[in-house]
């Protein structure tokens, strides 16, 4: 096993990421990772296949068809929760994973529970203020000017359900790229930008989709992978996944269910853009704003832990 970084290195602000990292260093090894990944991968996709299984004998399977198309593009409410609520099986399958392959149960992926509801409490606070007060701050683009897309009313009667579909699908997110691969890969190597860039570039082709997203592919993956550095330093600088995920809940809240691209996953979004995904001229115009947004929220989320 390698040694840690020395003391007076460059890295000593991630000293409190050892509190993720000490319970992952008995099974430290990249078999063991590995075989998690593989284990992880195939209970999410087995958990999905029993609940459509069980969909089919409680009703015919033709009464789902429009679900399961809804499912795919996103673009009702039902859709939209039903795509979101899917990432539970992800955090099942982790609970599993993490007890069978390296005997951890899966708050050890999390850190102290108490300091990352603090975390995340304070991240989103400021977060929400940061998005609020650049709404208000910024004029506004021409051609990116976001448009009504559903009733407000309509809208806040989803939003009870909308909030908790979308803790659960950022936690599980979370919960396996910075708390399992990144705590496990720490545990094995001492340089962080192996622990920080590998797990933030298998998040980012984790966005690589090129049948929606055509040849704005590899800027989204981009963007993606940019955003899982941050979070991956967040984490490190924190000890627990609390301000990451407070990082990653409050983007995705609005960049789903405030205001969407036009037809991709725009069902719950109150406004949407007048460009879609795909639509590679718009999302190079869209891309510095949104870079610049995220070195700011990344800078907001030190300076509400003071980290």
């Amino acid at each position: 096993m390698l040694p840690r970084p020395s003391s007076g290195s460059m890295f000593d602000a991630y000293r409190p990421h050892e509190a993720l990292v000490h319970p992952a260093r008995p099974t430290a090894s990249l078999v063991r990772l590995v075989l998690g990944a593989v284990m992880l991968a195939v209970l999410f996709l087995s958990l999905i296949f029993a609940a459509s299984a069980l969909l089919n004998i409680v009703a015919p399977a033709t009464s789902w068809d429009s679900t399961f198309g809804d499912l795919e593009t996103g673009d009702t409410p039902a859709g939209v929760l039903a795509n979101l609520y899917l990432f539970g099986f992800i955090i099942v399958a982790l609970a599993m994973t993490g007890r069978a392959i390296h005997g951890r149960a899966l708050p050890s992926f999390v850190g102290d529970l108490r300091l990352a509801r603090l975390h995340f409490a304070r991240v989103c606070l400021y977060m929400v203020g940061l998005h609020l007060a650049l709404s208000i701050l910024l004029p506004a683009t021409p051609g990116l000017t976001p448009e009504a897309n559903i009733d407000t009313t309509r809208w806040l009667t989803f939003l009870p359900l909308a909030l908790p579909a979308l803790l659960i699908q950022t936690g599980a997110e979370e919960l396996v790229f910075r708390g399992y691969l990144q705590s496990q890969l720490a545990a094995r190597f001492a340089n962080p930008r192996i622990w920080i860039i590998v797990p933030s570039m298998c998040f980012g082709m984790l966005h690589y989709d090129p049948a929606i997203n055509g040849d704005a592919t590899w800027l989204i993956v981009g963007w993606a992978t940019l955003f899982g550095i941050a979070a991956a330093d967040l984490t490190a600088r924190t000890g627990t996944i609390g301000a990451a995920l407070g990082l990653h809940f409050v983007n995705n809240f609005f960049a789903i269910l405030v205001a969407a691209p036009a037809g991709n996953f725009d069902g719950l979004a109150l406004y949407t853009y007048p460009f879609a995904l795909g639509d590679t001229d718009a999302l190079w115009l869209w891309a510095p704003l949104d870079l610049m947004l995220l070195l700011v929220s990344w800078l907001t989320a030190r300076l509400a832990l003071r980290v």
